[in-house]
């Protein structure tokens, strides 16, 4: 079935909206979807457990037979079900031991395997990155949270009243410019092109702001353009320099980066969307991703998000104190999760996730058992209404933590 870029509208691109709806319920006799790839004779490459980048604190032991067995199943059920082409999850558990798998294809036409040592773009999981890098701003005194956004960039609607506090948390009301028409048109009509940011704000502003600031919760883009503009002025610096410098660089990050245009390092798997003019679906891997820049224009991989879990979710780059009012989660109106500064909670896992045309993540850490989870793949084609890393992780997590079961599901499209 086609799918229309006016019927999705890029409102939950970039998706946290994947955790951040009602659950969508098959039917019971409803049959899983068919394989669009044909991965049934896919070879089952890069499942080593050893990483590539010297991270000598990864178990070098797995979960044991029937978990692993129990896991392989769940995710090759998944795959199967939403079509995704290529997965990559990484699982460690530590005193019980540790998952990482490769399963399927980084590219459908040459069959090559996805491995784990991929890039992948990761959409909104940039959001943690800019706001780790505007918190830091604020210990330093530069900045206060309950600044208005009209203090550093003009011309925002009632931006005297909204404050960063409410752009971080989702809670400003300004309208998604990702959800503007004249945006999707330009965007899928050359989606190679260079966005600046504040073009991508006029978008937004040519309509009404949605609710008075901190009355609602919705999720929108314009919020992190706005503060990525923030740092950019207070520092005097690029906020690609800024990240480099004062987040990556500190967290030992040494293969994530803020792209320049369609800059993507190898290896990475080719990226697949059904969020195109045809409503068909294309090999996305080269769209330029400035029109998501502070809100997602990032590239990680696996082994560098296992650790930028931790780091996010411990606050380990920020005071505590500050640390604590990025952790005061809010309800958002949907069931399950609750969203803080650029962070959400669901059933006790702390992170982000992330969509962007061709890609989707998930990076969460549970504190509680001091567990850290890591999805990567490369399509964001809605399955059965629902996102497919949401699925994925899902399934594993009922799994491997049967208590804390990943609660999100993606928005319903109109």
């Amino acid at each position: 079935m086609r799918r229309t870029p006016s019927r999705r509208l890029f409102a939950a691109a970039l998706l946290v909206a994947s955790v951040l709806a009602p659950m969508a319920t098959l039917p019971a006799t409803a049959a899983p979807t068919p394989a669009r790839y044909g991965h049934d004779d896919v070879p089952r490459h890069g499942h080593d457990d050893v990483p590539r980048h010297g991270h000598d604190d990864v178990p070098r032991h797995g979960l044991g037979r029937e978990m692993t067995e129990r896991l392989d199943r769940a995710i090759a059920e998944v795959r199967e079900q939403a079509g995704i082409p290529g997965v990559v999850v990484g699982l460690w558990m530590p005193g019980k031991g540790s998952y990482v798998r490769a399963t399927g294809v980084a590219d459908t036409v040459t069959r090559l395997p996805m491995t784990t040592d991929s890039y992948v773009r990761i959409g909104s999981e940039t959001k943690t990155f800019t706001v780790t890098a505007l918190l830091e701003l604020v210990d330093e005194g530069r900045i206060a949270l309950d600044d208005p956004i009209a203090k550093y960039v003009r011309g925002v609607p009632n931006g005297h009243r909204i404050t960063l506090r409410q752009l971080a948390g989702m809670r400003s009301g300004l309208f998604p410019y990702t959800a503007d028409a004249g945006f999707t048109h330009d965007l899928l009509s050359d989606p190679e092109r260079y966005f600046n940011p504040r073009e991508l704000l006029t978008y937004g502003f040519r309509h009404a702001n949605t609710f008075g600031p901190g009355e609602d919760f919705q999720y929108s883009n314009s919020n992190l353009v706005l503060l990525g503009l923030v740092i950019e002025k207070v520092t005097g610096r690029t906020l690609a320099d800024v990240i480099h410098e004062r987040v990556l660089r500190p967290a030992g990050l040494h293969h994530t980066l803020f792209p320049q245009d369609d800059e993507f390092p190898e290896p990475h798997p080719r990226g697949y969307t059904d969020q195109t003019l045809s409503g068909e679906i294309e090999d996305v891997t080269n769209w330029n991703p400035s029109w998501a820049w502070a809100a997602g224009a990032m590239i990680s991989d696996l082994h560098d998000l296992r650790r930028w879990a931790k780091v996010v979710a411990t606050g380990e780059l920020l005071s505590p104190e500050t640390q604590a009012q990025r952790l005061r989660m809010l309800p958002t109106g949907y069931p399950g999760t609750d969203y803080g500064l650029g962070i959400f909670e669901t059933n006790g896992w702390i992170g982000h996730n992330g969509s962007i045309p061709g890609y989707e993540t998930v990076t969460v850490y549970l504190p509680s058992q001091k567990a850290t989870l890591v999805i990567m793949i490369n399509t964001d084609v809605v399955a059965e209404g629902q996102e497919p890393s949401t699925l994925l992780a899902r399934a594993i997590t009922a799994v491997a933590t049967p208590d804390h079961v990943y609660d999100g599901s993606v928005i319903t499209r109109p």
